[in-house]
Formats: structure tokens, sequence, C-alpha cells
């Protein structure tokens, strides 16, 4: 029992090392060392024991990676619920550890159970809550490009299998042992996986599509951030015409296409005349289309979180209707049994209705000869589901509408702009990455950020995108490897039930 407290230390240590590789702090190496550290402490452990050092690492992690959940305008009751709530994914991984390191470090183990845990967290509950995997932290880092080959769950299998080398080379240093390849060998390893990243091919070649991304800027941080809706709306507005007038005073080609953020028009523009007007006048000022996110009252009583494609001469022509949306942000399960948790479920008043499916937004290009873009709101580029399909579909384009107003000055807008930039990575696709408030930017089919905004300023981005109709192998494997891997993970433990089992049970 002695070892017991520098075992959660270690917890402890190896929750905080993830936490530092993500954007804010950005030392995406720290990213393996927590891995191992998680490994190491788990080694020769019970599974209980192992579970409760998880749950230590857990809370490390995801308590100041989601420190956004808990900023001035939202309370720390959804900070604290969603931390722990998460944690609990990696104390079950901290157990499944336990059970298959009874002697030494897994390194094969180690992976297979992230990608295990981060596949349950993405599904459950409610749909899952997929932020912060390991995979996400890495938009700096050479294993981002091995999201082409297998996505997101094969660069979070690499760096947890990296991480795992770099126990083994602990592990057996403390302990003396002499393997085949000894510590200096395992960390080559570690390394190896790592810098072969950059072998990976990321081709970035397309027709060229000029698009304008516009970042209006809303009056004041917080929940109230749209009190003024029509202040936001021609914000929007404004800083179209602003940015048409600076794109044609600097020649080059014509623009394309322009994107709003979510929350653009929080007026309903199809009920209220006066909020289309604005739109409309703003669209026939670009001469384009103009993608705007906003707020539809329907079908009552609930509201729909969408995308609009307005174009000139015609109108209102195509809408995306959000599929995910956020549950207890954006709607309210089980009300009633929350209700007597908590009263403060009924600050949110009308809930927001989950859309039918995909939709792609087809329009024309002057060289690129056609914009095919696959719209996600805001939470739902965390999804690997969502955004496959929109490529799947025939997205040359993938559009990201966001608002980031509610989390004021925190970590969130950052990595959710790294989420897009491994999506780029993934897909093979140039991503429109819009905020209402930033950060915002525009980003090539190679995860390169072309052009980025501040926070809580108005902005508007242009650039030439590659548009791309090639397929990366990660597009067209779909969710087979974290199938594969969860597979695997599974007929580990029962192996490992299994052996374990047999140990104990005497001897005739």
């Amino acid at each position: 029992m002695h070892r017991v407290p520098s075992r959660l230390a270690s917890g402890l240590l190896a929750g905080l090392f993830v936490t530092l590789s993500f954007p804010g702090y950005d030392v995406w190496p720290l990213a393996l060392v927590g891995v191992g550290v998680l490994a190491l402490a788990t080694v020769g452990t019970s599974r209980r024991l192992g579970a409760l050092i998880g749950m230590v690492a857990g809370w490390a992690y995801f308590l100041p990676t989601l420190s956004w959940a808990g900023t001035d305008f939202l309370g720390p009751v959804p900070w604290l619920g969603l931390a722990t709530l998460e944690a609990g994914y990696v104390a079950l991984a901290g157990a499944l550890l336990a059970h298959l390191q009874r002697a030494a470090v897994r390194p094969l183990w180690v992976a297979l159970v992230w990608v295990g845990q981060e596949a349950l967290r993405a599904r459950t509950p409610y749909g899952g809550f997929p932020w912060a995997r390991l995979a996400f932290s890495q938009s700096e880092s050479p294993v981002s490009r091995y999201a082409a080959l297998g996505g997101a769950p094969l660069v979070t299998f690499l760096v947890a299998l990296a991480g795992g080398l770099l126990a083994v080379a602990v592990h057996t240093a403390y302990r003396k042992r002499v393997l085949l390849w000894g510590p200096a060998g395992a960390v080559g390893g570690a390394l190896a996986l790592t810098l072969l990243g950059y072998a990976v091919p990321l081709p970035t070649d397309g027709p060229p599509a000029r698009v304008l991304a516009v970042q209006g800027n809303v009056p004041r941080l917080g929940l109230d951030f749209n009190a003024e809706r029509r202040l936001v709306l021609d914000n929007h507005a404004h800083e179209t015409l602003m940015g048409v007038a600076r794109a044609r005073a600097a020649g080059g080609a014509p623009l394309d296409l322009v994107v709003w953020p979510e929350n653009a028009s929080d007026i309903d523009p199809v009920r209220n005349t006066d909020a289309g007007e604005v739109i409309q006048t703003a669209v026939e000022a670009a001469g384009v289309p103009i993608v705007v996110g906003g707020l539809l009252e329907e079908p009552a009583p609930w509201v729909s979180n969408v995308s609009l494609v307005y174009r000139p001469g015609v109108g209102l022509t195509d809408t995306y209707v959000k599929q995910h949306p956020v549950p207890f942000a954006e709607y309210i399960p089980h009300r009633e049994f929350y209700r007597l948790l908590s009263p403060s479920v009924d600050l949110l008043r009308t809930g927001m209705a989950s859309g039918p499916g995909p939709v792609l937004f087809r329009t024309p290009a002057a060289r690129a000869g056609e914009i095919v873009s696959g719209p996600s709101i805001c939470f739902e580029v965390a999804y690997d589901d969502l955004v496959r399909s929109n490529v799947e579909l025939g997205a040359n384009l993938l559009l990201v509408q966001t608002n980031n107003a509610t989390f004021g000055l925190s970590h969130e807008s950052e990595q959710q702009l790294a989420i897009s930039r491994l999506r780029a990575i993934e897909h093979g696709r140039s991503v429109v990455h819009i905020s209402t408030v930033g950060v915002s930017g525009l980003i090539a089919p190679d995860g390169t950020l072309l052009r980025r905004s501040a926070l809580f300023t108005a902005a508007g981005l242009d650039a030439d995108l590659p548009v791309r109709s090639e397929q990366t192998l990660a597009t067209r494997l779909g969710p087979w490897p974290e199938y594969l891997a969860c597979a695997a993970l599974l007929g580990a433990v029962i192996v490992g039930q299994g052996a374990r089992r047999r140990k104990e049970s005497p001897t005739l």
C-alpha cells in the first residue's frame, strides 16, 4: 500500500502531461509522455487500483482541457460534470491497462486501450463527446499526417503506441531487464513512429476556388452574446462588404463563395423579411453565393440550427440542419429526470431539432467549375462519421461554421481549429473554419493554416483553396480501423481474463 500514493501521483502527472499537449499549451510530444506515465503507473496492480489511477489521470486531463465549459458565463457545474464523465472513460482505461499489464508494459495493448476508450466516449452517452482525443492534440506534429491513412483513430493509436514504447524503455531500465531491443531501441521505436509521419504524402493539388470567410464579431462575451441579434447580423453583412471591396481592390481572381459562421443570423431570415433583405443585399453586393449560419423557428415547438445558401438574384436555395445538437446545451434529454437534479435545465426553454442527414451545397466556381461544400456546424467537426459522410457523398470543400462567444477567452476555439486541421489531412480537403468571434482559419488539404484570425475581432479571410475530389485511404477505409482495434482489444481482454482464471484456479 505504501506504493499507492506514488501511483496516484503518477496518474496525476500523466493527465497533466496530456493536457499540456493540446492547443493553448501546444507541447504535443507530452501526449506520448502522458500515455507512457499512465502505462507505467498501472503495471502490476489490481484493476480496482488501475481504475482509481485512471480516474485521477482523467481529472487531471479533462478538468484543465475542458475548463472552457466552466467560464464565468456558464458556471462550474457543466464543467465539473462533463470533466468527471469524461474522466470515467480514462478510469476504465486504467482498469484495462492493469488487467492487460500484469508484469510488464505492453505497448500494443496500451495503444488499443486508448483507441477503445475514445471510441466508447465518442458514442456514449447521448451520442458521445469525442472532444480532446489524443489525435486532436497533434495538429502540429508529424504524427498528424497518419490521419490520411487511418483517420483520427490511427493517430491516437500511434501516439499511444509511441508512449507505450517510452514506458517500456523506462520500465526495462528500472528493472534492469534485458530485451531484444533494450531501452534505447524502445526509445528509437517511438521516435521512428513519430518521425515517419513526414513520409506520408499529403497531396494539395486541385483547381483553386476563391473563398471569403467572414468573422463579424459580437457585441459582448457570454451567454447573452446574441442579445443584440440584429447587430450581429449587421456586423457580418458589413464585414462582407468590406471583405469584398478589399478582394476587388487587391485584384487577382474573383470570389467564388462567401461563408458566414454559426449564429450569424439568429433572427429567422425566412420568417423575418428585414433579416432576409440584409442577407440578400450582401449577396448581391458580393455577386456570389453566401453560406449563412442561422436559426429557423421550426419545426414547432423546436428551433433548427442551420446553414443556409443564398444566391444572387435567387435568394435562399439550400438548407442544412445540424444533425447532432449538443445535449444539455442545445436540448435537454430526459428533462423531467434532470430537473430533479437541477432546476437550471429549464433555463433552456426551446430545444434544437436534429437534422435528417448530410446535405451538400453545389455552387459554381470560375476556375474550379463547381464547389461541392460539405457543412458541419460547431461540435459536429469532432465526430468522425459526420465529417466523413460529407466527403463520401462528394464534397470537395469542407465548411465548419461555429460560434465560440460563449467560451470567452479560453482555449476552446484553438482546440476546435486544431480538429479542423486534422480533418483536412484525414480527407485531403480544404477546410473553411469560420467562427462568429474567432479563432477562424482557412486550411489547406495538408492541414496548413493559410489564413487565421484573432479572437473577438471582426475579420474577413480570403484565399485560393484547392478543391479536390480524390479520396484518401482514411476516407475509403471509413470506421474499419477503429472497429478492428476495438475487436482486438476485446479479444485481448477475454484472453487475459481466461489466463487470470486459470492461474488463480487450484491445481488437482
